[in-house]
């Protein structure tokens, strides 16, 4: 087993533009042209095409793209006992555009079984070698209890739970049942996509919690509550990041607001090793909240986007590294894009050669900057 640890100088999220073969079998297993069994096959030689471009391009962790899912968070939710969806031509509003996803919902309470997730993790897990290691990505346990309690769905989550103190701890106690199944897979570091913190930042935000009748302190206080809470009782050689992002769906995202308004819950209490941090445009804010990161977390900078093919300018993202060094040590910096390629299958307006493109900057930025 590779004894390598996130996070890398050089990293990435997770995600990856689906391939033509990819989306070509997808369609047609979609119109019953293909049975699962040729489907799989396909997925899996994609998979392995993937990874082997990951270790081509010098990376130390690789992923599977999360190829076998179709939304970065909702298909991970199915994987649980008491979770449902459905295809209702529904969505989330973006900016300028419609993110169509399933309902996702309760149908009773939440419990871990054995996840579809872990199976697939086994299979990446071989691809492992002296010079990788291979990472899993998960919805943060924070954005399952937001998805239960959105307005659309609080009324059925009530059916099951009385207040959001039950649905928690549920939430809580089956998450810690999962990573035990990731790490009994020999899984060693696994990644939590939240883009809880990133919705509940800046006066929109503010303004949306105030028209519901919500005080923000109290969800901050419950998002930090169920993402600890699933990490209790961890194991200690398991390494546990969060990347936090403010939406990513077909290159728009969902909001915009800095860090300052919530540094003080995720990034000084929350417990994981290390945090992926969305910073590629000005919708991020500044580095000062950097300054309360607690002492035994690294910060990967999200500085490349993954939202449009333009290449950043070397200079300026080595600049903005010294800059962000000014409120946390360089040492504990690391550097990748700011989310993953496609986030739903539907990936983002680019082109994999130019998703390539971009891995290759952060790369050679990462050398030049640590020099390894």
């Amino acid at each position: 087993m590779s004894k390598l640890q996130e996070p890398f100088r050089y990293d990435y999220v997770g995600s990856f533009l689906r391939t033509e073969e990819l989306k070509k079998a997808t369609t047609q297993y979609n119109e019953n042209k293909i049975t699962k069994e040729v489907y799989d096959n396909i997925v899996n030689e994609e998979i392995a095409k993937l990874v082997a471009k990951q270790k081509e391009l010098g990376y130390h962790v690789i992923t599977d793209g999360e190829f076998r899912r179709t939304y970065w968070h909702l298909d991970f939710m199915w994987g649980f006992e008491g979770v449902a969806h459905e295809q209702t031509g529904s969505g989330v509003q973006f900016d300028g555009e419609l993110a169509s996803l399933e309902d996702t919902y309760l149908v009773g309470k939440i419990k871990a079984k054995k996840h579809p997730f872990v199976e697939y993790f086994r299979y990446l897990k071989q691809f492992e070698d002296e010079n990788t290691i291979a990472k899993y990505t998960i919805p943060a346990p924070a954005q399952m209890f937001q998805q239960m309690i959105v307005p659309t769905n609080i009324e059925t989550t009530r059916k099951y739970y009385a207040t959001n103190e039950e649905l928690i701890q549920d939430i809580g106690v089956a998450y810690q049942n999962v990573i035990k199944q990731f790490y009994k897979a020999g899984c060693r570091n696994l990644q939590l996509d939240d883009c809880t913190w990133g919705a509940i930042v800046g006066d929109a935000a503010k303004q949306r919690y105030k028209a519901l009748g919500i005080d923000l302190e109290d969800v901050k206080k419950q998002l930090l509550t169920v993402n600890n809470l699933a990490l209790e009782g961890r194991p200690e050689d398991m390494v546990i990041t969060s990347h936090i992002c403010r939406g990513n769906y077909h290159s728009t995202f969902f909001t915009s607001g800095p860090y300052d308004t919530v540094a003080d819950y995720v990034f000084a209490k929350e417990n994981v090793d290390a945090l992926f941090l969305e910073y590629d445009d000005e919708r991020s804010g500044g580095f000062a909240p950097l300054k309360k990161v607690s002492e035994d977390k690294k910060v990967v900078l999200g500085l490349i986007t993954t939202k449009k093919p333009d290449l950043e300018d070397k200079e300026k993202v080595i600049n903005r590294i010294r800059q962000a060094a000014k409120y946390i040590p360089l040492e504990r910096l690391c550097l990748s894009p700011q989310c993953g390629f496609a986030s739903c299958a539907i990936g983002n307006k680019l082109t994999e050669e130019e998703q390539w493109a971009k891995l290759k900057l952060v790369k050679e930025i990462a050398e030049e900057v640590w020099g390894e």
